[in-house]
């Protein structure tokens, strides 16, 4: 089915939503907020002033968004109008293209934000939005490289600041089981990696791995992978893999890849055995956490993973999490995997760099952590706020990270991110060798030139 793209005048028309003053959804001075944030924001004047926002949001996501905007809103004076579309890639670059583009964009992902920068559909944020980044968000320099790129000059700049994070560095399991048979939470990888052979040892089956998704199978191992690279290598090794200047076939990508296959390629380790791992679609394979007896003892994925846990599961008590651990001896502190939204200018304005300097308010942040959906590295901000104790403990495995690194297969080249790496990883699962993967990966990535 064909879709007809509109310019951001037509989709502010037909989807937009206002945020007013009247529709704040935490009365301003009340409850455990940072109301002096909010009150500096109010010394700001852009009454009559449009500001427009596209983002991704629909639906439920939409409401949430906006009940953030409406305290811009309300403490400017500012008209505040926000659209979402489902796809907002597509339409940003038309937009920009035709001298149309809102005043902020809302990106899912930073690449498509490096390809506008460099084409000079945004404007820079400048080295005090840059320095603010740095002394306020937990691994601050990460999320300033993250943000920065080339612009159309061909100098680096900061290009836009993550607001909204996602956590992916997770592994989850089932308290009650682990008390019942006397294990405990790792705290290092060298841990976790004997909790295994324990596991094993005593005829348990510690994990539960699933790499099915349809045409996109094998997308759980990419993060696996890339978790391992951020504990087995410096994280600027990291970056030069994602861009290729490291080839996928080096060693230092081949040795993670092999750190999957240790949990992932022994039968003893994996519920199905080895030979399962790739043909379990990854929503069922949490399912084995809470059988009667339990299939395995843990799984690793994202924050998203417990929409897909059976029904009844209660969090912090049928079910749990700890940080996917780094390794004690290598020495790399706490490295995070995740990902994260990226607000940029892309028509400047009074409002829209007030907006985004209110994007650097404790308010903003807690506005949205006290609803739900939302984990933030800002260290200023009250995490008793956070909705529930599951956003409250995954906002504190954020703001402990010393390295945070974004999907690196959503930053590369869709033919390898969302391509040969997936697929690379399933023949991988199903026992090629990891340097003939490897080398066809890069194969496939040579051949995109």
């Amino acid at each position: 089915m064909k879709r007809t793209l509109m310019t951001a005048a037509g989709v502010m028309a037909l989807m937009a939503g206002t945020a007013h003053a009247q529709d704040l959804i935490f009365p301003v001075g009340e409850g455990a907020f940072n109301w002096d944030s909010y009150a500096e924001l109010e010394k700001i004047d852009l009454n009559g002033e449009q500001v427009t926002v596209f983002g991704p949001w629909l639906g439920p996501d939409q409401e949430l968004v906006e009940n953030v905007l409406a305290y811009f809103a309300a403490a400017t004076g500012a008209d505040v109008r926000y659209a979402g579309s489902d796809s907002f890639e597509q339409q940003i670059v038309v937009d920009a293209e035709a001298g149309s583009a809102p005043n902020i964009a809302v990106f899912p992902q930073p690449g498509l934000v490096a390809d506008m920068a460099k084409r000079g559909f945004i404007t820079p944020l400048g080295e005090e939005t840059a320095n603010w980044v740095r002394d306020n968000y937990a691994a601050g320099q990460s999320w300033v490289d993250l943000g920065t790129f080339p612009g159309a000059d061909g100098n680096d700049a900061l290009f836009g600041v993550f607001f909204k994070a996602d956590l992916k560095s997770l592994v989850w399991y089932n308290p009650e089981n682990f008390e019942d048979l006397g294990y405990e939470v790792p705290q290092t990888m060298e841990e976790l990696k004997a909790l295994t052979e324990k596991m094993a040892a005593d005829g348990n089956t510690p994990w539960c791995i699933g790499l099915g998704s349809g045409g996109a199978t094998g997308w759980p191992a990419t993060d696996w992978v890339e978790d391992m690279m951020l504990r087995t290598q410096e994280p600027a090794v990291y970056d030069k893999w994602v861009s290729n200047e490291i080839k996928f076939d080096d060693p230092a990508v081949v040795g993670a890849i092999e750190e999957f296959g240790w949990f992932a390629r022994n039968d003893a380790y994996v519920s199905g055995g080895a030979g399962a791992v790739a043909s379990t679609d990854f929503r069922d394979s949490p399912k084995g956490l809470f059988s009667s007896p339990p299939q395995c003892l843990m799984h690793r994925q994202a924050s998203f993973i417990p929409a897909f846990f059976p029904e009844g599961v209660e969090m912090g008590l049928d079910a749990d999490f700890f940080y996917f651990p780094a390794y004690a001896e290598k020495g790399l502190g706490n490295p995070v995997l995740g990902a994260g939204t990226v607000w940029s200018i892309t028509k400047d304005s009074t409002g829209a760099q007030a907006l985004m300097s209110f994007l650097q308010s404790p308010i903003a942040h807690e506005v949205w952590m006290a609803q739900q959906g939302f984990l933030t590295p800002l260290k200023g901000v009250n995490t008793d706020l956070y909705a529930t104790d599951t956003l409250k403990k995954m906002g504190e495995i954020l703001l402990s990270a010393d390295t945070f690194r974004f999907d690196a297969s959503d930053l590369m080249p869709g033919g390898v991110g969302a391509g040969s790496f997936w697929t690379g990883m399933v023949d991988y699962a199903g026992g090629k060798p990891a340097v003939e993967v490897a080398a066809e990966i890069q194969s496939s990535w040579d051949a995109l030139k």
